[in-house]
């Protein structure tokens, strides 16, 4: 529970950007046909994610 209040809080855009990253992770991995050796990468979506919360967080120590 320590981390949800690590977490910053969210714009309504950011949580939007978030929102469409997730869905485009959800389509890949249903896109994935597992014939192929496995699991579609990621990571770049996952980066996106981590620099949005990123953002968030450093403009919420700015605005204290």
């Amino acid at each position: 529970m320590a981390r949800q209040q690590d977490e910053p809080q969210l714009t309504v855009g950011e949580k939007l950007r978030v929102a469409a990253l997730v869905a485009r992770m959800a389509k890949r991995g249903l896109a994935d046909d597992r014939m192929s050796g496995g699991r579609v990468h990621q990571g770049d979506l996952e980066r996106r994610v981590d620099r949005i919360v990123e953002g968030a967080r450093k403009r919420q120590e700015k605005q204290r």
